[in-house]
């Protein structure tokens, strides 16, 4: 019953955590479009706001802003808040969920480095806290009114984080923390920063007095954070199902080329909402940082390599180690048989360049590794192999089943 019951938490903490991501990235995307649409009204003194009129749904809206705060306050005040809360807190409980709870499938490979379970999770979520530290005492020190020189230093801090991940997590768990570190950052700015500063002008303004123009100024430039964030991050979060992109030991490169290309395409956008024309060189970069990635993955990669004709090449991801298992012959057998044609360091089945998952299942120590997934996806389920292409029988799923349940 404890794996039904995992894999159908995974699903609604991840259906969550999906609808939750949309809002809050769905209203971020609309705030900056309507930042860089403003327009001069006539009811707003010059360099203190502007309007923009916006056709939806058959009707026509007409919305205004106010660079500091208006005269007055409304009696009912929307908060833009809980999608960046909902979308941190799921999150946070997937990546419990998924990688600490199932840490020695997921999160710790023996080959990089064989932690035990709660050292993992003090460099994991420690890891974390320690980012968002770092990254808002930069923010308010005095560098924090240089954006480029800030921009720099988180670019090189997120890379950093993401080759030290590489040193002591499996490959795919070093990507997904790297994203959950600039998400923690992300939803941090919007808690720690944009929602007091808020409060503290809607305080100022009950009082009577004029708000400071810092809070709004602060908040602005940590919303932007989280508006050039956005693309990279969603980028990171679904690399778990493309080995390709993690599994190269230059995977922090190909986090550095996500965030180039992440960051450029937002400025595109950002850019042409303000009605400063489209700037094409833009795409470019984007292109050259995706096709620098394929040709990290190709190169660095055994079935990539193997592909090309270059030397064979063995990658950490892949590496075989630890201490022998007693795998009953019958067991490995089927699992060999029916399964390592795709879950191998280098795939033989057609159209596999990389094993799916990054799981492998080409040796004893693997397949006892990854035993509860094969009772999910071939024991309690026919998910595995995909359509059956191998011709798994009913016999031979009831032993995987027996064997992967501890019966």
């Amino acid at each position: 019953m404890e794996p039904i019951l995992h894999e159908y938490g995974s699903l609604l903490l991840r259906w969550t955590h999906i609808i939750a991501g949309m809002a809050w990235i769905g209203s971020s995307f609309y705030f900056m479009h309507l930042d860089a649409s403003l327009k001069a009204c006539a009811d707003i003194p010059p360099g203190k706001g502007g309007e923009a009129w916006e056709v939806h749904g058959g009707g026509f809206y007409q919305v205004k802003k106010y660079l500091v705060a208006p005269d007055f306050l409304p009696e009912e005040l929307g908060w833009h808040k809980w999608q960046s809360y909902a979308t941190w807190i799921t999150g946070f409980f997937l990546l419990i969920w998924v990688y600490y709870y199932q840490s020695s499938i997921f999160l710790i490979d023996p080959a990089v480095m064989n932690l035990k379970p709660i050292t993992a999770l003090v460099i994991g979520l420690g890891g974390l806290a320690a980012g968002w530290i770092a990254y808002d005492q930069l923010c308010r020190s005095r560098l924090g009114d240089k954006p480029l020189v800030v921009g720099i230093i988180v670019f090189a801090g997120v890379v950093l984080a993401a080759f030290l991940y590489q040193q002591v997590f499996s490959p795919r768990a070093a990507f997904i923390h790297t994203g959950a570190l600039m998400a923690t950052i992300m939803s941090g700015n919007v808690f720690f920063v944009i929602i007091p500063n808020q409060h503290k002008v809607v305080a100022a303004l009950k009082a009577g007095e004029v708000p400071n123009p810092y809070y709004g100024k602060t908040a602005k430039l940590r919303s932007g954070h989280n508006n050039y964030f956005t693309l990279p991050v969603v980028f990171l979060m679904i690399s778990n199902h493309y080995p390709l992109t993690y599994s190269t030991p230059y995977a922090f490169v190909i986090v550095a080329l996500a965030l180039v290309a992440g960051t450029v395409i937002r400025y595109f956008y950002n850019e042409r909402h303000a009605g400063r024309g489209d700037k094409a060189w833009c795409w470019l970069v984007a292109a050259v940082c995706l096709i620098l990635a394929i040709f990290i993955s190709a190169t660095t990669t055994p079935a990539g390599r193997m592909a090309l004709g270059l030397p064979p090449l063995v990658s950490p991801a892949y590496a075989k180690s630890g201490p022998a298992v007693d795998v009953p012959v019958d067991i490995q057998n089927v699992v060999m048989g029916r399964c390592a044609m795709c879950h191998a360091a280098e795939p033989v089945y057609e159209g596999f360049a990389v094993p799916p998952r990054g799981i492998l299942l080409d040796t004893p120590e693997a397949i006892a590794k990854n035993r509860k997934l094969i009772l999910v996806q071939a024991g309690l389920t026919h998910a595995m192999p995909p359509n059956n292409i191998t011709e798994l029988s009913d016999e031979d799923r009831a032993m995987l089943k027996e064997w992967a349940s501890g019966k």
